[in-house]
């Protein structure tokens, strides 16, 4: 989600791919491009079915950081909850903080084997840029990588190190200035996915690959919206293989079904989930399952504010969420935002996303969302 602050989840070598997203980065899923463009995707444009609903919990970079006690405790109540996966960062930063030679798995190692222990099924974000590897002048970790290669390189020794993850999500709102620095950049960011789901597959041909969860955004905050990302993005031709799309489609204070279905609040919701299939259909491209790679809501927040919502609220849109995806034929994923809340600063609603309070006691919500989950028909 757009300039919320959570806890971290958070060389031209495609030339081709370069150029053809910088003549489409921002002309809408609507708009006609030139025969070469055409030429490098497919001419069908029928829905691939999603399957089951894969409902999860989205950790971002706080697992590895929890004690063995602490780690063993929030797994075993993921899967009391009924949730069968959990989006983790797998970050770049944290496995190669000092060089290109140097790998530190032992941490991300813990989670994997904690969640295998339990049945669970990870999503990893592979995102993050180690300082030795940002371009000259940026200095935070949501810096572009300077080398795709580079980037790509890490991403195929993760797969073949962690053998049996075989679904990875590349990067996190990468169409935000938040998340993508200096500034987002469709070209820049399609050549890290077509060379990272190369080496992916290389390391695990059964890999399976996901579009970086997209946020609701605009330009006037240093964004790029949705669909004028992924409208460059797919008709560049390096969405050909790739296997769906990730999307934060944040609604609250409404739930999912209120509108559009899955209509956001402000900015239009950037038109909605239909618009985001649109650039597929437009595009002369078979639409790939959608992935809500983040959905939730928070409780707390500036007092006299309109950034939160009631815990009962919560509740209901988390009860919503469960029916509206899995009504969806085309919805792969639910992953809800997040497990538990992570302070309780009262002017920060970016401290309540949790099915648990900081104390660790239950919301509603958390049993509204188990419920959901036991009652869900795919």
């Amino acid at each position: 989600m757009y300039l919320r602050q959570r806890p971290r989840q958070w060389t031209r070598a495609h030339s081709v791919v370069a150029t053809a997203i910088a003549c489409t980065a921002l002309i809408g899923c609507s708009a006609v491009t030139d025969g070469a463009i055409k030429s490098s995707v497919n001419s069908t444009s029928a829905l691939t079915s999603a399957g089951p609903l894969r409902i999860g919990m989205a950790y971002g970079d706080t697992l590895t950081w929890l004690s063995d006690q602490e780690l063993a405790a929030t797994l075993t109540d993921t899967v009391a909850l009924g949730a069968k996966w959990i989006r983790v960062d797998l970050s770049w930063d944290d496995i190669q903080p000092d060089s290109a030679n140097a790998y530190k798995w032992e941490r991300f190692d813990r989670v994997a084997n904690a969640a295998e222990k339990r049945g669970l099924t990870l999503l990893p974000i592979v995102a993050y840029t180690p300082p030795w590897a940002r371009p000259a002048g940026c200095f935070t970790d949501k810096c572009a990588p300077a080398n795709a290669d580079q980037f790509a390189t890490f991403a195929g020794e993760a797969a073949s190190r962690y053998q049996s993850i075989t679904t990875w999500e590349i990067w996190n709102e990468e169409n935000s200035q938040r998340f993508w620095q200096p500034q987002p950049d469709p070209a820049a960011y399609a050549n890290v996915l077509a060379l990272t789901a190369a080496s992916v597959r290389k390391s695990n041909p059964a890999a399976k690959i996901l579009i970086g969860g997209l946020s609701v955004t605009d330009a006037d905050k240093g964004g790029i919206t949705p669909q004028d990302f992924l409208t460059a993005v797919v008709r560049s031709g390096a969405t050909r293989g790739v296997d769906g799309v990730g999307l934060h489609l944040y609604t609250y204070p409404n739930l999912a079904s209120d509108k559009g279905p899955w209509l956001s609040p402000g900015v239009d919701a950037n038109a909605g989930l239909q618009s985001i299939r649109d650039c597929f259909t437009s595009a002369g491209v078979a639409e790939i399952p959608v992935w809500i790679t983040e959905y939730g809501a928070p409780t707390g927040g500036m007092p006299a504010g309109s950034d939160h919502v009631t815990e009962i609220r919560q509740a209901q849109i988390a009860e919503d969420a469960v029916k509206t995806a899995a009504a969806d034929d085309g919805i792969a994923a639910l992953i809800w935002y997040t497990y538990r809340d992570s302070g309780s600063d009262p002017n920060d609603p970016e401290s309540y996303y949790g099915l648990r309070r900081a104390d660790g006691s239950k919301k509603p919500a958390y049993d509204a969302l188990r419920q959901a989950i036991a009652d869900s028909p795919r």
